[in-house]
C-alpha cells in the first residue's frame, strides 16, 4: 500500500532524511519511531504531497507522492501533529466544511459526519466551539477530519502528544480499531504508543533507518539469543545445576523470588526448550509457577539503535 524507495530531503545543505526505505502492507499498523528531530515529520510530509522530496521515490496505493499527488491526496488521511482545525466553528460544522472540500457527495455528507462522530466519540460535543474544547477533544476531532472520506491510508504524526492518560488509551483503542480497514502509519517518539498499536515498527535516528521489523524479530536481532524467564519453587541451587544441563542453554542467573527461585535463561537463537524445562522440572517434582519468553522492551531496543557509544 505504502512503498518508500531512497527518500531524501535536503533543506539547503541540511539534511533532513537520507534514503529512506520501507513499505507497509494493506490493512497494516506500522509504528515509525525516532527521537525528535530523527526526520519523520519530514518523511510524513512527502507522504501526504505536504512538500516534495530532493530525490527519492515514494507510492501510496500505487500514484507517486509527485506525479499523481492529486490522487494520493484522495486516498490519505493526515492528522498533523498539530490538527488543521477551525476553533470558530462548532464541531459538526467543521467536519461538514472537511466533507465538502474532501469530495464527498452531499446526499451522503450528514451522514457520514455523524458516522465519524460517533466513531470518533465525539458526538456529545458536536454542538460546541472547537475552540472551547479540551487538548483530548481537539485530537479526536482531528482524528474524524482525518477519516470524513474513509481513506485507504491515515498517517498519523504525533497523534497522542499532550493528551492526559485516559485520553491516550482511548485515542489508541481507536487506532488499533482502524487496522485492517485502513492502512495506517503512527509517527511517534512515544514508545508504549507504538508497543501497544503498531504491528510492525521502522526506527529512523539521525535521518536514516536503522531498523525495521516486528519488535519481536528485532529482539532477536539485536540479543542473538532467546531469553526465558523460569519461576520455580525447590533447591536453587539444585535446580540451578539441573538446567545448566539442558542442552541449547547459553547462560542460567538466579535470583530469590517471594519464597521462590526467578531464573533467567539464554538459550540458542531459534530453539524454543520451553517443554524440555518444564518437563524436567516437573519430573523433579519442583514447582514450577512461571514460564515464559523474555524479550527486549521496545524501549531498550530503541536506545540500543539510537544511542551512540561514547569514545573512550
Amino acid at each position: 500500500m505504502i512503498e518508500v524507495e531512497n527518500l531524501t530531503k535536503y533543506y539547503g545543505s541540511q539534511m533532513a532524511i537520507e534514503d529512506v526505505n520501507f513499505t507497509v502492507e494493506k490493512g497494516e499498523i506500522l509504528g515509525f519511531l525516532g527521537p525528535n528531530a530523527a526526520g519523520k515529520t519530514t518523511t510524513m510530509r512527502i507522504l501526504t504531497c505536504y512538500m516534495p522530496a530532493t530525490k527519492g521515490t515514494a507510492r501510496v496505493a500505487g500514484y507517486d507522492v509527485f506525479e499523481d499527488s492529486l490522487q494520493v491526496r484522495r486516498r490519505i488521511g493526515y492528522l498533523p501533529e498539530n490538527p488543521p482545525l477551525y476553533n470558530d466553528m462548532s464541531v459538526s460544522s467543521y467536519l461538514g466544511f472537511v466533507s465538502r472540500i474532501k469530495g464527498i457527495e452531499s446526499n451522503q455528507r450528514a451522514k457520514r459526519v455523524e458516522e465519524v462522530m460517533e466513531r470518533c466519540s465525539i458526538t456529545e460535543v458536536k454542538d460546541r466551539v472547537i475552540g472551547k474544547l479540551s487538548k483530548g477533544y481537539k485530537q479526536r476531532v482531528g482524528l474524524a477530519q482525518a477519516l470524513i472520506h474513509d481513506p485507504e491510508v491515515l498517517i498519523l504524526d504525533e497523534p497522542t502528544v499532550g493528551l492526559d492518560p485516559k485520553q491516550i488509551i482511548e485515542v489508541r483503542e481507536l487506532i488499533k480499531s482502524l487496522g485492517g480497514d485502513h492502512t495506517v502509519v503512527v509517527s511517534s517518539h512515544i514508545l508504549p504508543e507504538v508497543s501497544m498499536t503498531c504491528q510492525r515498527v521502522v526506527i529512523i535516528n539521525e535521518g536514516k533507518v536503522v531498523a525495521e521489523d516486528t519488535p519481536e524479530n528485532l529482539t532477536a536481532k539485536l540479543k542473538g539469543s532467546e531469553s526465558i524467564y523460569l519461576e520455580v519453587e525447590g533447591p536453587q541451587e539444585e535446580i540451578l545445576q539441573a538446567l545448566k544441563g539442558v542442552k541449547g542453554i547459553l547462560e542460567v542467573k538466579a535470583e530469590p523470588k517471594d519464597g521462590r527461585s526467578a531464573f533467567y535463561l539464554e538459550s540458542e537463537l531459534k530453539k524454543d526448550i520451553r517443554r524440555e524445562l518444564s518437563s524436567l522440572i516437573v519430573g523433579k517434582g519442583w514447582g514450577l509457577y512461571e514460564i515464559r519468553s523474555r524479550g527486549m522492551s521496545l524501549e531498550e531496543i530503541f536506545l540500543h539503535l539510537t544511542t551512540k557509544e561514547e569514545e573512550v
